[in-house]
C-alpha cells in the first residue's frame, strides 16, 4: 500500500508519549500512509521523554471526511487535548464515519470525552481503567485488539502488538 492520499492524523500536545507517537507514526509511514501531526498550534512540542515533535497542521483545520484514520497516543497530552471542543468533535465525527481510530495508553481519555467508548471493548493504562468503566466501556486487559473501527493498545511495551492491529485494521478497512 502506498497511496499518499491515505491521511492518518496523530493528535499531539505537550507531554505526548514520544514512543507511542514516533514508533507508530514510523510504522504507518513504512506502510505508505501519509502521517499528519496535528496540534492546537504549530509550535514544536516536547514529548514526555523529551523528544521534540514538530506539528505540521492544526487540529482545528482537520476535516473528518478528508482523513483516513486518527491515532490518539498517550502520555500527558490526552488530558490536555480532551478539554478542547474541536478535538472531541473531530474524534466523534471520525468515529461516526466508521473510520479507524487507534487509541493507546492514556489516549482513551480523549475517546471518553468524545463519547465514543460506551459499550466498547477497551484497554489502556491502568491509570484510566476506572475512567473507561465509568464511561460505559468494557475493560479487557490485553496488549492490543480491535473493536469495530477502534484499535486499542495498553501501554508502551505493547506498541508492537498495537502496530500489528492498527496496520491490519487500516489495510482491511473499517466496515
Amino acid at each position: 500500500m502506498s497511496d499518499k492520499s491515505l491521511k492518518v492524523a496523530f493528535l499531539v500536545a505537550e507531554g505526548v508519549e514520544d514512543l507511542e507517537y514516533y514508533a507508530v507514526a514510523i510504522r504507518l509511514q513504512e506502510e505508505g500512509f501519509e502521517v499528519l501531526t496535528a496540534a492546537l498550534d504549530l509550535k514544536p512540542i516536547r514529548g514526555k521523554n523529551g523528544l521534540e515533535i514538530k506539528p505540521d497542521c492544526l487540529i482545528s483545520g482537520l476535516k473528518a471526511e478528508e482523513l483516513y484514520a486518527l491515532v490518539l497516543p498517550g502520555g500527558w497530552a490526552p488530558d490536555k487535548l480532551r478539554r478542547y471542543a474541536e478535538v472531541n468533535d473531530l474524534v466523534a465525527k471520525v468515529n461516526a464515519q466508521g473510520k479507524v481510530i487507534g487509541i493507546i495508553c492514556h489516549g482513551g481519555l480523549i475517546a471518553i470525552s468524545a463519547k465514543i467508548v460506551a459499550g466498547k471493548k477497551t484497554v489502556g493504562s491502568l491509570g484510566i481503567k476506572d475512567d473507561l468503566l465509568n464511561a460505559g466501556a468494557e475493560w479487557v486487559d490485553e496488549a492490543a485488539f480491535r473493536d469495530g473501527n477502534q484499535v486499542w493498545g495498553r501501554v508502551v511495551a505493547d506498541i508492537p502488538a498495537f502496530n500489528r492491529e492498527l496496520v491490519k485494521a487500516l489495510k482491511t478497512g473499517t466496515r
